[in-house]
C-alpha cells in the first residue's frame, strides 16, 4: 500500500472500532505487571531528567487515552496524539482533564527538542518497516536532549492482516518486529537503548511483546548541532 492508503486505512479502522476498543481495553494494564513496571521506570526517568517532570510527555497513537491517564497518575504531564478523530473524541470524554489532539505521529505539531518523553505504546505496529527510520527521527526531533522514549511493540519477524477486530470490519497490516531491529533503527535516529524487556504473550495475545527504553543523545546524528530554535516548527508544550 502507498503511504497515503496505509494511513487512511489505519484512521478509518480505528474510527470504526473506537468505542468498543476503549471498552475492551479499559483495564488492560491491571493484569500486566511487567508493562506497568516499564511505564513506571519511564516516568521516573522523565521526572528525574526534566526537573521534577516539568517537560511534557507525548503519548503518540494514544487511542482512547488509558495509558496517557496512567502516565499522568505516575506524575508526568502527559498529553495524547492520535490519527483517529473517533479515538480522540473517546479520550476527551473519558479523561476531560487531559489534553488530546488529532494528528500524525510522523509529522507532529510540536517544536524541536521540547519534550521530556515520548511514548509509542504499540502505535508503530501498523507502520511498514521501511517507514520506521523517518518515524524514529521524528520522535528524536521533538525530544529534548537527554529525553526518553518508551516503545512497546509485537516482537517477531512477520506481517499479518486483520480484516475483522473488536466486532468491526477493519483493514490493517500488523507488523511483528525483531527487538534488535527496533534498537538499531532507534540508534540511527540518535536514541540510545537503556533497557529492553521481551515477555511471553499473555492469554489473549498472539506473540511475544517487546518494550524498549531509549534516551536521546545530546547531539542527534540527524542534527549534530542539537535542537534548532523552537520557533521554526510547532509550539512549545511546556
Amino acid at each position: 500500500m502507498t503511504e497515503t492508503s496505509y494511513l487512511s486505512s489505519v484512521r478509518a479502522s480505528y474510527d470504526a472500532v473506537a468505542v468498543d476498543y476503549a471498552r475492551l481495553f479499559s483495564t488492560e494494564l491491571d493484569g500486566k505487571p511487567l508493562d506497568r513496571a516499564m511505564l513506571a521506570a519511564f516516568a521516573e526517568y522523565v521526572r528525574e531528567d526534566s526537573g521534577g517532570g516539568g517537560r511534557a510527555v507525548a503519548d503518540l497513537g494514544c487511542g482512547p487515552g488509558r495509558v496517557t491517564a496512567h502516565l499522568n497518575e505516575l506524575g508526568v504531564r502527559a498529553f495524547g496524539v492520535d490519527l483517529s478523530p473517533a479515538m480522540v473524541a473517546v479520550a476527551r470524554r473519558t479523561y476531560p482533564g487531559l489534553r488530546f489532539e488529532v494528528g500524525s505521529m510522523a509529522a507532529l505539531d510540536v517544536a524541536d527538542g521540547v519534550l521530556g518523553g515520548v511514548l509509542a505504546w504499540y502505535s508503530t505496529v501498523h507502520t511498514p518497516p521501511s517507514e520506521l527510520p523517518a518515524l524514529f527521527a521524528e520522535f528524536a526531533r521533538v525530544l529534548a536532549p537527554g529525553g526518553h522514549l518508551l516503545i512497546a511493540f509485537m516482537a517477531g519477524d512477520e506481517l499479518f492482516r486483520l480484516d475483522h477486530a473488536y466486532g468491526h470490519a477493519v483493514d490493517l497490516d500488523v507488523y511483528r518486529t525483531p527487538p534488535e531491529l527496533i534498537a538499531e533503527l532507534l540508534a540511527g535516529a540518535g536514541l540510545t537503548e537503556a533497557a529492553r524487556l521481551v515477555r511471553e504473550p499473555g492469554p489473549d495475545e498472539r506473540s511475544p511483546h517487546g518494550l524498549l527504553l531509549a534516551r536521546r543523545s545530546w547531539a542527534s546524528p540527524a542534527d549534530p548541532a542539537g535542537p534548532r530554535s523552537t520557533s521554526d516548527r510547532g509550539t512549545d508544550p511546556r
